[in-house]
C-alpha cells in the first residue's frame, strides 16, 4: 500500500515538474462587472413589476359596477376651500358641506333634488329653491 501511495506522489511530482498543471477551476469573483449588471437589471425588473402591480391594483379596484350606487351629482364652490356637494346614494340624495378636514351632512332628500345630467347653474337655483321651501315650512 505504501508503494502505491509513493507511486502516485511520484507521478504527481513528475506532472508538476514537467510543467503540466492539473486543470482546477479558478474561483469566480462574485463582484465582477457582469454580476453587478445582472443584479441591477434584476432589481430594476422587480421595482418595475411592483410599480406595475400598484398601478393595476388602483386601476382595477375590484368588481365591475361596484360604485354605481354612489356618485356626485353636482358641486357648488362656496369659497376657495369650501363647497357644497350633492351626492346620489342609492335612492336618496345627500347635500354635503365639504371643507378641509371635514364633511358635514346638511340635508337628506328622499326625492331627487336634481337629476344627474343637470348643469351647475341648475344646481344653485334648485338648492336655493329647496332651502327657501324648507324655511317656509
Amino acid at each position: 500500500m505504501a508503494a502505491l501511495s509513493g507511486l502516485a506522489s511520484t507521478q504527481a511530482f513528475a506532472t508538476v515538474a514537467s510543467g503540466a498543471v492539473a486543470a482546477r477551476p479558478l474561483p469566480v469573483n462574485p463582484v465582477s462587472g457582469g454580476s453587478v449588471m445582472q443584479m441591477l437589471a434584476g432589481l430594476i425588473l422587480v421595482v418595475a413589476l411592483i410599480f406595475f402591480l400598484a398601478w393595476a391594483l388602483k386601476r382595477f379596484t375590484g368588481l365591475p359596477g361596484q360604485h354605481n350606487s354612489m356618485r356626485v351629482v353636482a358641486s357648488l364652490s362656496l369659497s376657495a376651500r369650501e363647497r357644497l356637494v350633492l351626492v346620489q346614494a342609492g335612492e336618496q340624495q345627500l347635500l354635503l358641506g365639504v371643507a378641509p378636514g371635514r364633511v358635514n351632512l346638511i340635508e337628506k332628500y328622499e326625492q331627487p333634488l336634481i337629476e344627474s345630467g343637470a348643469a351647475a347653474g341648475d344646481f344653485a337655483a334648485k338648492l336655493q329653491q329647496a332651502l327657501s321651501n324648507k324655511g317656509a315650512k
